[in-house]
């Protein structure tokens, strides 16, 4: 068979050695002709809200325990000190809780109305969210609301005796709700 070449195409292959396999590169790819986008960086860690929350408040600790050491006082205290009050917080907190918990006489009731609230939350945040999406009725909810909240408070907020009968209305409601004690 007779070959015929073009003279304004040459092949030339070059290999190189990837992953223990060789792999075969044109020398098209390889000239100052090709062109290549760039590499984009690695995406960022993702990390919880908490474990930003620590680490800001870790590194306001360690600013404030570097400006005390700069003008001579002793740091260590205040780092450790930062670090102890989150802890106490929070073990306060679950002991308080904990305490409330052990004083409820019907749990079953408690824990039926937790998860009907949560389940209630849930399902509004879809229902708002399908109105959210309907074309006008946002913006006219949105009017409405402006209007309720001005008639509001010229009728109960903006002069002394109305915002006392309110603050009564209030008073009595807290009452009804909570049981005079």
């Amino acid at each position: 068979m007779a070959s015929t070449t073009s003279p304004s195409l040459s092949l030339s292959s070059s290999s190189t050695f990837v992953d223990g396999k060789t792999t075969r590169q044109s020398a098209a790819a390889a000239s100052s002709q090709c062109v290549t986008l760039p590499t984009l960086p690695p995406p960022p860690a993702v990390q919880s809200r908490a474990a930003k929350t620590t680490a800001y408040c870790q590194k306001i600790a360690r600013n404030v325990a570097a400006l005390a050491t700069s003008t001579g006082e002793v740091a260590t205290a205040e780092a450790t000190t930062a670090e102890t009050s989150t802890t106490e917080i929070s073990s306060e907190l679950v002991q308080k809780i904990q305490e409330a918990w052990d004083k409820v006489d019907d749990k079953y009731a408690v824990s039926s109305l937790g998860v009907a609230a949560v389940v209630l939350l849930w399902s509004s945040t879809g229902v708002i969210s399908a109105i959210e999406r309907l074309p006008l009725i946002p913006g006219v909810l949105e009017l409405v609301g402006i209007g309720y909240t001005g008639w509001f408070a010229y009728k109960n907020l903006i002069f002394k005796p109305d915002r006392e009968a309110l603050i009564t209305k209030i008073k009595d409601l807290y009452k009804d709700v909570i049981g005079s004690s």
